[in-house]
């Protein structure tokens, strides 16, 4: 899960070389004109991008929900339903729509919650060597926060 690049394409590359098995890579907004350099990069990926708030490209959309494996997974930037303020409306969106899951950025910072039977993650800003993993597995949903400049 991305968010936030901001034009640091080096950082998008990086995490997603990072996790060489991740199948679906997210883009939750704000450098959607980045993405498709990487999609280039990558060709073997599947991506999912959203638009941002500082994103202009009227043909992403600004909202995704779709089936992955076990889940259904609600991906949105989060400036629509307002997340700088208040997840309910995130959240209110993901449950209406039968998700287990929401993605979200727009905030810059990295949140996880579980509640209510939904995964509620932020993987923070790409640009500021923030992303997120998510393992969906037969017997549940891991996330993670991961940092680029984190000692490894």
């Amino acid at each position: 899960m991305l968010s936030d690049s901001h034009k640091h394409i080096a950082n998008l590359v990086e995490a997603i070389s990072n996790e060489p098995t991740a199948e679906i890579v997210y883009f939750l907004g704000d450098g959607t004109y980045e993405m498709d350099e990487v999609r280039e990069i990558f060709k073997d990926k599947m991506f999912i991008t959203v638009r941002g708030n500082c994103d202009f490209i009227d043909t992403v959309p600004l909202c995704d929900i779709r089936s992955v494996g076990t889940c259904k997974i609600y991906a949105s930037h989060g400036a629509v339903e307002n997340v700088k303020y208040s997840f309910s409306g995130i959240k209110s969106e993901a449950i209406n729509n039968g998700c287990n899951i929401a993605l979200f950025g727009h905030t810059h910072q990295k949140y996880y919650s579980f509640e209510d039977g939904l995964h509620l993650f932020n993987p923070g800003s790409i640009k500021e060597g923030n992303y997120g993993v998510i393992d969906i597995m037969e017997n549940g949903i891991m996330c993670f926060h991961k940092n680029l400049f984190e000692i490894k």
